[in-house]
């Protein structure tokens, strides 16, 4: 089969790595790709959200398979146009995909099926939301509606940060449309874990637990990032938690989407937050995790062009369950000096091949770009350095000192991933 991969980050490198182990590859493009996916499948300069110029590139190749990585073509619809087309796509239609391009639709859809989430009001008003962060205090958590590239959530301690945050999305609108309402919720408080399920609509399929590293520091401190490592599985996602999880949060949300006319198809991510009085959904996304998927995809034995083709052709059911590595995996990123926030490019990448000539190390690509036999830097998120290990100890340590064969002038990494399983 000849498959398309939309997207340019890690999550893209790690779908285009694992699809080329399929029998059924028998070559792989992606859109727009990066220096390290350029490695393994020919990388075609459109970007993931030009619907138009990928559907002319899909019928004048004869792509037989469609994936698509990142949320903004699928809130775009790529999923509906593909479909009306008869071609064969991976990933929820437009208004499935609302479940992360709408936070308003996606908490009240959970709240009108009982699935468990923080309590939440929503305002369009500036003025409102003020008063009500007065009235019920804070900490509390502010969501802008729509898309932001993963800066929509803001987490408040105190009620000048909450209103300040409140002044920026709903009068400043730093995120434009997407921000033209917003939701304040409870802070929950516990421990974060990552569920992705393949489905059909009617099937379900789980995917290994994993486990996050949103902020920039180690300990968990400094602002939230699009990630900063993962681990996979997750100890403290128990096989009695678990079934919880994929009974009160995951099928729960499936059939209520369903009951709403909506048959999702493709992977949901559901973050969640283990607290005291059991797990709490903190959001859902429409597409792989990143860097879960990265921490994830190394474990898993079974073939994943086979898996998603079932899902895409509403035949999950003939997959009974995926076959898993016994290995732990762990996911170490290497950001820019600076990021999140403001970063310099173009910095050349030393020490790549040492690394990936360790066993059970894959250094996968974020933002990288080829120029010549030099791979430089391009983004925030660099790499995601990913070691296997008998134990999670073990992963962390063989990581780690493929992570030290690397440089780029101001790269930064937390020394801590994986420590909380421990």
């Amino acid at each position: 089969m000849r498959i398309l991969v939309i997207g340019s980050g890690g999550r893209e490198h790690a779908l285009v790595w694992k699809l080329a182990q399929s029998k059924l590859a028998e070559k792989i493009f992606c859109a727009p790709g990066n220096g390290g996916i350029a490695q393994i499948a020919e990388c075609i300069d459109i970007k993931a959200d030009d619907i138009e110029s990928i559907l002319n590139f899909v019928k004048k190749e004869k792509i037989d398979f469609t994936v698509v990585g990142p949320e903004v073509p699928l809130a775009l619809g790529i999923v509906d146009d593909f479909r009306n087309r008869k071609l064969k796509i991976f990933g929820p239609e437009k208004k499935a995909a609302r479940m992360e391009a709408s936070k308003i639709f996606c908490k009240e859809l959970m709240a009108k099926y009982n699935v468990p989430t923080a309590a939440f009001k929503i305002f369009s008003e500036a003025k409102e939301a003020y008063d009500y962060i007065d009235e019920y205090g804070t900490p509390c958590v502010i969501k802008a509606d729509g898309l932001a590239q993963g800066k929509g959530v803001i987490v408040a301690k105190d009620a000048p940060e909450a209103k300040a945050a409140v002044k920026s999305i709903l009068e400043e609108k730093i995120f434009g449309d997407a921000g033209k309402r917003l939701i304040i919720e409870d802070c929950l408080q516990g421990v974060e874990a990552s569920i992705l399920v393949f489905t059909d609509g009617k099937t379900v399929v789980p995917l290994a637990s994993s486990q996050d590293h949103k902020r920039i520091f180690d300990g968990d401190h400094g602002p939230n990032t699009g990630g900063m490592g993962a681990y996979s599985p997750a100890p403290v996602v128990t096989p009695k938690l678990f079934q919880e999880i994929m009974e009160k949060v995951i099928n729960r949300t499936i059939s209520g989407l369903a009951r709403e006319g909506i048959s999702y198809q493709g992977v949901l991510y559901a973050g969640i937050m283990l607290t005291d009085s059991g797990p709490k959904t903190l959001e859902f996304n429409v597409r792989f995790g990143d860097p879960e998927t990265q921490a994830i995809l190394p474990r898993l034995k079974s073939d994943l062009l086979e898996v998603m083709l079932a899902v895409s052709e509403g035949n999950l059911s003939r997959i009974k369950n995926l076959e898993w590595e016994t290995k732990a995996c762990v996911c170490v990123v290497c950001a820019s000096g600076g990021y999140p926030g403001d970063y310099a490019k173009g910095k050349e990448i030393s020490g790549l091949q040492d690394a990936a000539k360790m066993k059970d190390i894959v250094v996968f690509h974020a933002g990288t770009k080829k120029e010549g036999e030099k791979i430089l830097t391009s983004g925030g998120r660099v790499l995601g350095v990913t070691g296997l290990g008998q134990t999670i100890k073990e992963a962390i340590t063989k990581t780690y000192q493929a992570v030290e064969k690397i440089k780029f002038e101001g790269m930064q990494y937390r020394k801590d991933i994986g420590a909380k399983a421990l």
